[in-house]
């Protein structure tokens, strides 16, 4: 019998959800010898790609049976920060959600994915496509770098922190006041649209019911007024919070043993032992959790490290208040960016070198090898990741 090519189509809701679902349980997200990670979409597959702009979710079928997905989103971003507008712009592919069933893996199915995503890309005049991954996920580099002429162009640092029962000290020297929208959109696009990836719909992104605001932090004191006509600080910092627990719940697989008796002790200290619920705790990550994502993170002068704590350690409270459900509280910033020492997270549950490789879809963009200019320009501190991505 003839080897048999698995079919490529989009997904379909009604008919495939169930089965889409069912694959993403028995699918692994991170390396097998560091954490498993399984997704629970809380029966919307495409929960993670909705808020797109632009967005395509494709299903493989062999057998009978769904042995794969593979979603994509397009936008408008900042991508050549030294140019001016509207030079300094570009419509850019993302893919994520690469999964396939274990038993039909190296059967080319992930490759017929990303293929045929990349054909949508060009259909809808994407400039450029991009993909993130773990360093260490050699079969994800492997498909992306060596067989579809990927170019590693960045390595963010994704920092994580547990949400513990104990609220984190807030300086009382530090104002924090919320921004309306309006307000936070204007300094973002005042402050952060020279930055990589910056989206070029941010109102959107600020407005959607899945944002829960943006805060500013300031010493307390100071004249201030983040309008249109007013005056800023000399210190200062900025973020805002992406409540991705509504969309998709995470559950722990499999850890090293150390997490695992660390999380399993505390938890059997503080049912016997009330009063270590006073001291650090790792929350219970073996039942599904949700996780709030900080992005859009800006800061100014000299103070502007320990702005960027307290404002870290204010979301903390905050989910830790308000949610039942969150149980990390999780952010991405540019590998150099300094403000990474001031962000608390544990070492443990980081990853302080994900992998971001992009590719030029356009042949006019592969005869100049415009995609190099992101290898050749030194990584900017900043870099804006899109709650909407993550």
């Amino acid at each position: 019998m003839g080897f048999q090519e698995a079919i490529i189509r989009s997904y379909d809701g009604l008919a495939d959800r169930g089965r889409v679902e069912d694959l993403e349980r028995r699918c692994e997200v991170g390396p097998s010898e560091r954490v498993f990670l399984f997704t629970d979409t809380m029966g919307d597959p495409i929960c993670r790609i909705r808020s797109s702009p632009m967005h395509k979710m494709l299903v493989a079928e062999l057998d009978n049976q769904l042995v794969g997905v593979i979603q994509g989103s397009i936008k408008v971003v900042t991508v050549h920060h030294n140019k001016p507008p509207p030079n300094d712009q570009a419509k850019v592919g993302y893919i994520l959600g690469l999964r396939v069933s274990p038993l039909y893996r190296r059967k080319g199915i992930g490759s017929n994915l990303v293929s045929k995503l990349e054909e949508w890309f060009i259909d809808n005049d994407a400039d450029y496509a991009y993909m993130a991954t773990e360093k260490d996920n050699l079969a994800s580099v492997r498909l992306f770098m060596t067989k579809f002429g990927y170019i590693r162009f960045r390595t963010p640092a994704i920092l994580v922190n547990p949400v513990r029962y104990r609220p984190r000290h807030v300086s009382s020297n530090v104002e924090i006041a919320k921004l309306k929208v309006e307000e936070a959109e204007y300094l973002y696009r005042k402050c952060m649209e020279n930055t990589e990836f910056f989206p070029h719909d941010i109102e959107k992104v600020l407005g959607n019911k899945l944002s829960l605001g943006t805060w500013v932090a300031y010493p307390r004191g100071e004249l201030r007024d983040f309008g249109v006509n007013g005056h800023l600080p000399e210190s200062w910092a900025m973020l805002s919070v992406w409540n991705s627990g509504e969309l998709f719940n995470l559950r722990l697989g499999n850890a090293p043993l150390s997490c695992l008796m660390y999380a399993k002790s505390w938890k059997w200290m503080a049912r016997v032992f009330p009063c270590f619920k006073l001291l650090p705790s790792m929350p219970d990550f073996f039942i599904p959790f949700g996780f709030y994502f900080m992005y859009g993170l800006h800061h100014e002068g000299p103070l502007s490290g320990k702005l960027v704590r307290a404002l870290c350690q204010f979301v903390h409270n905050m989910a830790a208040t308000t949610s039942e459900n969150c149980k990390v509280i999780v952010t991405e910033v540019g590998g150099c960016d300094p403000v990474r020492h001031h962000i608390p997270h544990w070492k443990l549950l980081s990853c302080f070198e994900d992998l971001w490789c992009i590719k030029a879809l356009k042949s006019e963009d592969r005869r100049t090898n415009s995609v190099h200019e992101f290898t050749r320009t030194h990584p900017t501190k900043s870099l804006f990741v899109d709650p909407r991505e993550v």
